[in-house]
């Protein structure tokens, strides 16, 4: 094992051991904590250092919003290709920021440089970054879902309370109008006795047409010369290089991503999960399963999640649609699906006002929403409800800030993220149980004490996953 290895295993070994009672980030020894600020915040009056990790594709976008809010300094990029096309954009934007492809690297040479970090790269490869960061002390901002597994999830959720950092995932809309405008209504009386929502994503998705019975992954092809392969595996088992691993098409595969459900579910369904204090369900059933495969996700999917009473509040069920052939139904009174500019494009592709776009209907027992994703905002349907319900709407307050914004200044001490992993982390976990019943085709049982899968064992042992691999056991220690 090589000297570097061996010093990484025991700063993790020595991070993941110190107390959790204390806020100081676990590799300052005590002597060094005496002399340090008495929190771990950016001064108000500084920028925060921020380096990327993934700067092509959704981590170069990332790398552009964080900066344009003028509160940070790029001090770092890290890519596994940083020859890429794809990430040449952001390299020629930052061209004196210091460049490496493995992360583990660019915190041994500059950790002390570091405030805070992105994680705009595939999903398997969140949870080891985001652990190796907060062990650094460093502010984490990830993009959705959180992680690929359950124990992952529930994993970085213990390392925000342990290392004291300041969190924040990517679902932007979680700081735009349908947050303030759904905390507003509920918080009013309006949202009440909600006991259905129906959340849909039936645009094209960024992946294959494949032959839904292939029965192995693709054939090996050459690393591309510009790519550290190892390092983009991460924790996951060995995989032979094949382009369609990459670039987008890592989403489909169930070893590498989390399918239409942890892509866009996070930007549908997180203020209803948040508002209505959700959890986690009890039951997860997927009702239909188009060309389901072992390797990648269904075409198309239906998934039922029951969540029980809480509080005052009804037992709740969300149907999730996803697939182009899969468009639910809508209420009388529905009228258009409009064309949000909140909604992004999916794969470049322009959203048609003909069909219905990304979005949810939410049924109470006295009225019906409906809304998009992202940051739009709900309607009260048919429109002659609207207008009888129009002077008791309560005023919504404007964002402060934008999501990036707001993690910068939590970071200065200055704002409260409103998507840290404590709340992130249940949604996150939401779509984890989703995914295992799309891939095991099963319907799934779930104990919200102890969660644990209860009617099938092979799906608990996944809320787990399959070991890592050698040499990355260590981020699942604490």
């Amino acid at each position: 094992m090589k000297s570097s290895e061996i010093s990484r295993r025991l700063f993790l070994k020595q991070a993941l051991a110190a107390s959790a009672a204390t806020a100081i980030p676990a590799f300052w020894t005590p002597t060094q904590a005496r002399t340090m600020p008495s929190n771990p915040f950016v001064s108000a009056n500084d920028r925060v250092n921020l380096a990327i990790i993934g700067a092509g594709f959704r981590g170069g976008e990332i790398a552009k919003d964080f900066y344009n809010t003028g509160l940070c300094n790029i001090v770092a990029l890290c890519d596994v290709d940083m020859g890429a096309p794809h990430t040449q954009e952001i390299m020629n934007m930052f061209p004196d920021a210091p460049r490496f492809q493995d992360f583990r690297k660019m915190f041994d040479k500059m950790g002390n440089q570091i405030d805070a970090v992105t994680v705009g790269v595939p999903d398997h490869a969140h949870f080891p970054i985001t652990m190796e960061a907060m062990a650094h002390g460093k502010h984490v901002y990830v993009e959705k879902p959180m992680a690929r597994t359950f124990n992952e999830v529930e994993i970085m959720m213990k390392g925000e309370k342990k290392y004291g950092v300041v969190t924040q995932m990517g679902n932007q809309g979680h700081s735009e109008a349908n947050y303030f405008q759904f905390k507003a209504w509920k918080e009013a009386g309006i949202i009440k006795d909600v006991t259905a929502i129906t959340a849909h994503m039936n645009n094209s998705r960024r992946w294959h047409k494949w032959d839904p019975k292939i029965t192995k992954f693709p054939a090996a092809e050459p690393i591309p010369s510009t790519m550290d392969w190892d390092t983009w595996l991460g924790v996951v088992k060995h995989h032979d290089y094949n382009k369609d691993f990459v670039n987008g098409q890592w989403r489909c595969w169930f070893d590498f991503g989390m399918g239409a459900l942890g892509d866009w579910g996070a930007h549908i369904i997180d203020t209803a999960h948040e508002f209505l204090d959700l959890g986690l369900p009890y039951e997860i059933n997927p009702t239909y399963l188009k060309d389901h495969n072992k390797f990648f996700f269904p075409m198309s999917s239906t998934i039922v999640f029951k969540f029980p009473e809480r509080g005052n509040m009804p037992a709740l069920d969300i149907t999730w649609q996803d697939g182009l052939d899969n468009i639910p139904a809508v209420p009388e009174g529905y009228g258009v699906s409009e064309i949000d500019p909140n909604i992004p494009t999916v794969a470049g592709g322009k959203i048609q006002p003909a069909k219905l776009n990304p979005g949810k209907e939410i049924y109470s027992k006295t009225l019906t929403f409906k809304g998009g994703s992202h940051g739009s905002t709900l309607s009260i349907i048919p429109e002659e409800r609207a207008k009888d319900m129009a002077s008791k709407l309560p005023e919504v307050p404007k964002s402060p800030s934008n999501h990036f914004a707001n993690f910068l200044l939590a970071c200065m001490g200055k704002e409260k993220t409103r998507s840290p992993f404590s709340i992130a982390g249940p949604l996150s976990q939401v779509f984890c149980l989703g995914v295992l019943s799309q891939q095991l085709g099963e319907k799934l049982l779930f104990d919200r004490t102890t969660k644990q899968i209860t009617n099938n064992a092979l799906a608990n042992q996944l809320l787990v996953g399959e070991p890592p691999r050698k040499g990355w056991e260590e981020y699942y220690k604490i």
